[in-house]
């Protein structure tokens, strides 16, 4: 294994490109637990009609613990919409079409998405009265088992020189309702700081979906304190203001 080229550093772990392999590594603390259940999560969605990078390896590297994933050459969608603005509309579009094609699977060996939820909501470090207030919210809502992504974003689609869409980093997988999946990728936009994406994806998503723009927005205020949990500081603000509206207004 010749781990020469990163291809991106994130917080307590490392990527690098191998040949047509990608290897993940994470920190020398990294729990296993953790590892093994990102691994599963990637095994789970490849076990459907979805185009995702197949597992290849769960392994240690220099006594850390690393995933092996096949490499998708491309460009991500991200790149695509940033040097094609003229096509905005189009590429939105695509981009909506392959989440709504994602929430048609179920995979039910993933977490639910309702009690991950739950449990950030108690660790979110908002007063008691909103985690009551969030938490019984959440329990009135719809539990579906639809697959979701959890970090949903045009940077996490490769598309390649065939105009194939791959969805990649599983690593926030669960079974949910597609609503909350959909709200969460609204508050990603936002948090990059394009909102009128945020705004144009919003409606392509309920326009094809044929779901109320207010039940998305019911979502936001759960999935924005869930947010805080591991919220970096300059995003702490936003996701409060959005962590106390208690109706969409």
């Amino acid at each position: 294994m010749k781990l020469e080229k990163i291809i991106a550093v994130r917080t307590d772990k490392t990527i690098y490109l191998d040949g047509n392999k990608v290897v993940k590594v994470m920190g020398p603390s990294y729990p296993a637990s953790d590892v093994l259940s990102e691994a599963l999560n990637l095994a789970c969605v490849n076990e459907t009609p979805l185009k995702t990078p197949k597992l290849l390896e769960v392994t240690q590297v220099d006594g850390k613990w690393a995933i092996v994933w096949e490499y998708i050459k491309g460009k991500t969608l991200a790149e695509i919409m940033d040097k094609d603005k003229a096509n905005f509309e189009k590429n939105m579009s695509r981009f909506v079409d392959i989440q709504l094609e994602m929430h048609r699977y179920k995979t039910t060996r993933l977490p639910l998405l309702t009690e991950k939820l739950q449990r950030k909501i108690g660790a979110c470090g908002l007063d008691a009265s909103s985690r009551y207030e969030l938490s019984t919210r959440l329990a009135s809502l719809p539990k579906h088992t639809k697959l979701c992504h959890g970090d949903f974003n045009p940077s996490n689609i490769i598309i390649t020189d065939k105009d194939e869409a791959y969805i990649i980093d599983w690593s926030h997988a669960t079974q949910g309702n597609a609503s909350a999946d959909a709200a969460q990728t609204y508050l990603l936009f936002w948090l990059s700081g394009n909102i009128d994406a945020a705004g144009a994806y919003l409606e392509k998503f309920c326009k094809k979906s044929d779901t109320a723009k207010q039940y998305v927005q019911k979502w936001v205020s759960i999935i924005s304190a869930s947010q805080l949990v591991k919220a970096k500081p300059a995003e702490k603000e936003f996701l409060l203001h959005w962590a106390n509206v208690v109706e969409y207004e």
